[in-house]
């Protein structure tokens, strides 16, 4: 891969969540010029902040997506913007399912009217597989905001700002999610408690997505979806594997049990990254799968790899994490003991 961030300057929305941080991580590798961080908590940003020693090339802005006129000042001058801002609780958006709409639908459409007038390159939207064939409002609310990215042919005009979105599954250990629960459970000896244990999600470590994210932001052409393969486990697998990881650091450990409180409001027991009728024009990769656009694209009559390398159609009818085979326990702890901060969440 070529080097496509040297000497840019970055704006990262939600660059102090799990996703968002990483991807600053990583562009701080590439020689960048300047990486702006978008967000809206200030303690978030004073960490992250003292996480990477300050580099100079970090520019803090406090804000909200929300804010048209905020964030039209923090894309000035801008090259890329990665959008990694969103409410992303399955719960909380059920609660408050406006609050999502403001964020996730209101909020992606001013990141698109931004990058236009301040002419960005490229625009890169963090999705996730919620949004294939939704049944909560999380899930709807992405599954829009991919549309608005999709919708921006139709009046562009002559501007040459480009959009993709890349959709994935669970990420161990990101902000909010259910590992830094379990362990606590477990280390404490309760039962350890979750929705189903045959419950199956698609699972990756954060610098797997943003790693993927960057080859994405790298060979798409405009209005393109990514749909980042990811390997499956059930909670269940999961759980067990935890308790083993931690039994081995603490052998005293009292063995906890695991308790089945049923499906939370809007959860599915199943996820899907791929539905049957995207795969019909999907083309497929060693990493990810590639939706194109329907307008102004072709239609199948150039070889894909022309555009894309190494893509072929989609031999996939739909990818979905109940058909998927299940990572072995051997394969969950060796993913698990992928996360940087495990060993501190085992001693915390």
């Amino acid at each position: 891969m070529i080097n496509q961030f040297k000497n840019k300057t970055i704006l990262v929305t939600g660059g102090t969540g799990s996703i968002g941080s990483e991807i600053v991580r990583q562009l701080l590798e590439q020689g960048v010029k300047q990486v702006r961080i978008f967000s809206r908590d200030e303690s978030k940003q004073f960490e992250l902040a003292h996480t990477l020693n300050n580099d100079l090339r970090l520019r803090f802005l406090i804000g909200d997506i929300r804010d048209k006129e905020r964030l039209d000042l923090a894309m000035e001058d801008v090259d890329i913007v990665f959008h990694a801002a969103a409410l992303k609780h399955v719960v909380a958006c059920e609660r408050n399912p406006f609050e999502a709409i403001k964020t996730n639908i209101q909020g992606t459409q001013n990141v698109i009217d931004c990058a236009f007038k301040n002419r960005v390159d490229k625009v890169i939207g963090v999705s996730t597989d919620k949004a294939a064939s939704p049944t909560n409002v999380m899930g709807c609310t992405k599954l829009l905001a991919e549309r608005l990215m999709l919708a921006t042919y139709f009046y562009k005009g002559n501007k040459t700002t480009r959009f993709c979105c890349v959709r994935f599954g669970n990420v161990l250990a990101s902000r909010g999610s259910v590992i830094p629960l379990f362990l606590k459970q477990i280390k404490m000896g309760v039962a350890v408690t979750i929705t189903d244990p045959n419950m199956s999600r698609f699972f990756m470590s954060i610098p797997q997505a943003v790693d993927l994210i960057f080859k994405s932001a790298q060979i798409m052409r405009d209005r393109e979806i990514f749909i980042l393969k990811m390997p499956v486990a059930t909670i269940g697998g999961i759980v067990n594997s935890l308790i083993d990881i931690v039994k081995e650091s603490n052998p005293e450990m009292k063995l906890s049990t695991i308790k089945v409180i049923g499906k939370r409001a809007g959860e599915k027991k199943h996820e899907k990254l791929l539905t049957d009728d995207e795969a019909e024009s999907a083309l497929e990769t060693k990493d990810m799968f590639i939706i194109r656009p329907d307008v102004g694209m072709e239609t199948g009559h150039n070889l894909p790899e022309e555009r894309y390398p190494q893509a072929i159609h989609a031999k996939h009818k739909e990818y979905a994490s109940d058909k998927q085979k299940k990572m072995t326990k051997a394969e969950i702890k060796k993913l698990l003991m992928s996360i940087r901060n495990l060993d501190f969440l085992i001693r915390a």
